[in-house]
């Protein structure tokens, strides 16, 4: 709640009781607030070719959260990462993805074995989440040069 600048008394009659010509000036209802947003923290997936596991089940369907500041920070204290840093999206994927398919837990070991097509979608889809805050991007119409919105999440590569 807001409070003005404190106004002198008046009196009690006089605020009461305004002139028969003025109209009052509508008053929002004191119970409204504003509508918000909900903030969208899980955005599905689904890759190009699949994870493979030691069954031979194809897992393509999948989940990421946002990241947060601690899963950028901790992976650069892991030795793999140290020693080369190209690991670094290995390790911090395996963080943020939290549903493949049917794997039972996801980890950096799961995204270490993916094919490079997949890392490559998933380092792209990590970067639209996370650094613009939505996988929806403005395009126009080659054609009719009308401009509209596609979804960029959970499509195949070559599909946007």
């Amino acid at each position: 709640m807001r409070r003005g600048p404190a106004r002198p008394a008046t009196d009690a009659a006089a605020a009461t009781s305004a002139p028969a010509d003025v109209a009052a000036p509508a008053v929002a209802p004191a119970e409204a607030q504003p509508v918000r947003q909900q903030l969208r923290t899980e955005f599905a997936f689904e890759l190009p070719r699949g994870y493979v596991d030691d069954m031979g089940t194809v897992h393509r369907e999948g989940v990421m959260r946002l990241a947060t500041a601690r899963d950028e920070l901790i992976p650069l204290r892991d030795m793999r990462v140290q020693e080369n840093p190209a690991y670094l999206s290995v390790v911090l994927l395996g963080r943020v993805i939290t549903q493949l398919g049917t794997v039972a837990h996801m980890h950096d070991g799961v995204v270490e074995n993916m094919f490079a097509s997949d890392l490559a979608f998933l380092q792209d889809f990590y970067r639209q989440v996370n650094a613009e805050g939505h996988t929806r991007a403005g395009v126009t119409c080659p054609h009719c040069e009308q401009p509209f919105e596609v979804e960029l999440g959970g499509s195949r590569l070559g599909e946007s």
